[in-house]
């Protein structure tokens, strides 16, 4: 792929910011810059907080996607899980009922400002809203310490957890709470370990984690995700970083490439979304999303335009970010 240059990219870049309906990782709006590429819409949405050496890689991913095929999938629809913020016990049903069909759910733990008995009480609302037969996986953005996070299963295993996701930050802790829960058989999943680490195959060589989650964006695109995980091993869950709809269309283009697929995939937030960037969302149906390119809507993304401040500050980190790319 050649690279498009700073200027093709400035002047197809489209800037929004987009209303969640429940505050999530600390936010109550999503900023996302989106470019049409020869290929479709692709999106580059780092995080603000990301530096722009992380952020580049996003943008690999997104010039990846709107200027490349994307490899050949072997399934045109993606199981995909409710992903639940860390609410109210009382606000669990409301949020699930956004999720249609879905029989997974990823419930948010160990958010700041909150204990372990709201991460019980939230999880166990869950449990009741989907029976016995609905799969609960806990993501604590590895907020926990060693110990926090043994005492927190501990609290959570009766709830029959499918996997918890990166309890911990450090390898050594995920392999010692690994080595400490075996007997428990519940799964720990890598996110954080994979996507910010200078090595993302150094969680499998450490055997501190049963498998790994993926996402196309902080991994520099389709490709470089399938690597990875080729290369750790592990079964592998794709998941999304809070996209628009068209971020989301590059995440099914990864879950749908995979060799095999043995778990819900986190593709599923454009649910938490209050608006989005076409009238024809990626929200759940049926408990599956579709594997498809999604086109932006001009009046969608002149309604949802961030403001001028706003887009001058993305322009600048495209500039920067761009630079970083190998020519």
């Amino acid at each position: 792929m050649t690279t498009p240059t700073l200027d093709e990219l400035r002047t197809e870049a489209k800037v929004v910011s987009l209303p969640l309906r429940t505050r999530f990782r600390g936010i109550d709006t999503r900023e996302a810059l989106l470019l049409e590429g020869p290929r479709g819409w692709t999106e580059f949405s780092p995080f603000p907080e990301y530096d722009d050496r992380e952020a580049a890689t996003w943008l690999a991913a997104a010039l990846d996607f709107g200027w490349n095929v994307p490899p050949a999938p072997a399934r045109t629809r993606i199981p995909v899980n409710a992903t639940i913020p860390a609410v109210p016990a009382a606000s669990v049903t409301d949020v699930l009922a956004r999720f249609d069909g879905c029989r997974t759910a990823k419930v948010k733990v160990a958010e700041p400002g909150q204990v372990l008995a709201d991460d019980v009480a939230r999880v166990r609302a869950v449990r009741e809203a989907m029976g016995a037969e609905g799969r609960i996986r806990i993501d604590a953005n590895g907020a926990w310490n060693l110990d926090e996070a043994e005492h927190a299963v501990h609290a959570l295993a009766e709830y029959d957890l499918e996997y918890i996701e990166q309890p911990c930050m450090q390898l050594d802790e995920l392999a010692e709470l690994r080595r400490r829960i075996r007997y428990l058989d519940i799964p720990i999943a890598a996110d954080e370990s994979v996507r910010k680490a200078a090595d993302p195959l150094e969680v499998a060589r450490a055997g501190a984690a049963d498998l790994l989650v993926v996402k196309a964006q902080p991994l520099g695109g389709v490709r470089a995700a399938l690597r990875i995980v080729a290369d750790a091993g592990l079964p592998a869950v794709v998941s999304s970083a809070l996209d628009t709809s068209v971020g989301l269309a590059m995440g099914a283009a990864l879950a749908a490439a995979l060799p095999a697929l043995d778990y819900d995939c986190g593709l599923g937030t454009a649910s938490l979304l209050a608006a989005d960037v076409t009238a024809e969302t990626l929200v759940p149906a049926g408990g599956a999303i579709d594997v498809r390119r999604v086109d932006a809507d001009p009046d969608l993304l002149s309604a949802h335009a961030a403001a001028p401040d706003r887009r001058d500050w993305w322009l600048a980190r495209l500039e920067r970010c761009h630079a970083l790319l190998p020519s």
